[in-house]
């Protein structure tokens, strides 16, 4: 039975024994069945259904990644893959993913190169760095430079930067497993330079900023600029380490993100390294990008876990693609949050008309830890519907994440592309149904 179709193809996604296991554990079902007493024709439905019982017992335990329609209005939704690649980008993938290409070799000499050398030398052209370094994420970035820069040496931080974001990563954590050492420097809701020069001493060898995800502390707080900072750790012979944390590389005109420091505005004001994601503000695949000196980048780069932690070609196509984009100014998906102009609003009534709801005032987010709290107000889509509709909803073809509130449920259109508004439109008409 399992080398027949349609089971055998099966082999290839699961692995032989997972598809043995399930088809053992159907036909045991199946023989339970009979010996309870059913008759011919039964038994040859049960038959029958025996292929499909074991493809949804295999799909039940490792289900496939679907496509899900995201109209929460938050931009960098970590629950269901941050940024979505541009469409020109996957487009233009294709060619060179389905055949060999030179990742690691130099067509006009024949010999090996570097895989990283592309996306590097785009990263320095869009920071301003003299060097830049790709690894497989943003934590992967922090604890290559803890581990090459500060192995059994001490650490200045601030202590309103001792954050802890997503999936109970917490900056202590990793600094310890990097095997470096934590000196905390002045209060949670205030640090002064005078607090750096007091936690000197022979055995700090890095001086880390990092800028906190998901929250904001407002009120009587103070914080030191990353240019006093620079200045500071270079009086002192240090190098300053900045987690920029969401791959802004450049800055943005965005109202929620004109006090975001960028990759650019960090080096500038004399940082010596900065890292951040390849998959937040940057838009692009899950990567850890790393910029700064030179000398510093060279020691990154000779540590023996720079190798097990660099991307593979995947990756390195898809951020080769979207550093492509940036460096030609070309607009990015995250762009349609800002969009609340005639057009939008019309596209948001009608779509609200089709469905017999409203369309309101509502709020978008950046999201992935980006502008905590930072509102960007714009046209929604509102329903009045009956309980398990946003269940329905996310079981449906294709699946739809909205946000429900006050007993209603919103659809925002701006995480939405417009070529599946139809398709939207269709699975909620069949939830509501």
């Amino acid at each position: 039975m399992l080398q027949e179709s349609p089971l055998a193809e099966l082999t290839g996604l699961y692995g032989r024994e997972a598809l043995r296991v399930q088809a053992t554990r159907v036909l045991d079902a199946v023989r339970a069945e009979v010996l309870a007493g059913i008759d011919d024709d039964e038994l040859a439905e049960r038959i029958r259904g025996i292929p499909g019982r074991i493809r949804a017992a295999l799909e039940a335990e490792a289900p496939p990644l679907r496509r899900v329609l995201n109209a929460t209005g938050v931009f960098l939704h970590t629950n269901l893959g941050r940024a979505p690649l541009p469409r020109e980008v996957i487009a233009d993938l294709a060619g060179r993913l389905d055949a060999y290409c030179d990742l690691e070799m130099s067509l006009e000499t024949g010999r090996r190169g570097d895989r990283g050398r592309r996306v590097e030398n785009l990263v320095r052209a869009l920071t301003g760095a003299e060097a830049a370094l790709v690894v497989n994420n943003n934590a992967a970035a922090l604890a290559l430079a803890l581990s090459s820069l500060a192995p059994g040496r001490e650490v200045l931080l601030s202590r309103g930067e001792l954050v802890e974001i997503g999936g109970s990563f917490r900056i202590p954590d990793i600094l310890e497993a990097s095997g470096a050492r934590l000196i905390e420097v002045g209060t949670t809701n205030r640090t002064r330079i005078s607090d750096y020069e007091r936690a000197i001493r022979p055995g700090v060898s890095l001086v880390l900023k990092v800028y906190p995800s998901n929250y904001r502390i407002q009120g009587f707080v103070e914080e030191v600029d990353p240019a006093a900072l620079a200045d500071f750790a270079h009086r002192h012979g240090l190098p300053l380490l900045v987690d920029e944390g969401s791959g802004m590389l450049r800055p943005e005109a965005a109202p929620q993100l004109r006090r975001h420091r960028s990759f650019h505005d960090l080096i500038e004001a004399g940082c010596d390294l900065v890292c951040g994601s390849g998959d937040k503000l940057l838009g692009g695949p899950q990567a850890g990008l790393i910029a700064g000196r030179e000398q510093i980048v060279a020691r990154l780069r000779e540590s023996p876990l720079y190798r097990a932690i660099r991307p593979g070609r995947l990756v390195l196509t898809a951020l080769d693609a979207v550093l492509r984009r940036h460096l030609a100014a070309l607009p990015m998906p995250i762009a349609a949050l800002w969009r609340d102009d005639e057009e939008h609003r019309r596209r948001v009534e009608t779509l609200a008309a089709r469905l017999g709801g409203k369309a309101v005032r509502g709020s978008a987010y950046i999201g992935g830890g980006s502008a905590p709290e930072q509102e960007i107000e714009g046209w929604v889509v509102a329903l009045t519907v009956p309980a398990g509709v946003a269940a329905r909803l996310r079981q449906g073809e294709p699946p739809i994440v909205g946000y429900q509130r006050e007993g209603r449920l919103f659809l925002d259109l701006r995480t939405v592309a417009r070529e599946d508004d139809e398709a939207l439109a269709g699975a909620v008409e069949r939830a509501l149904a």
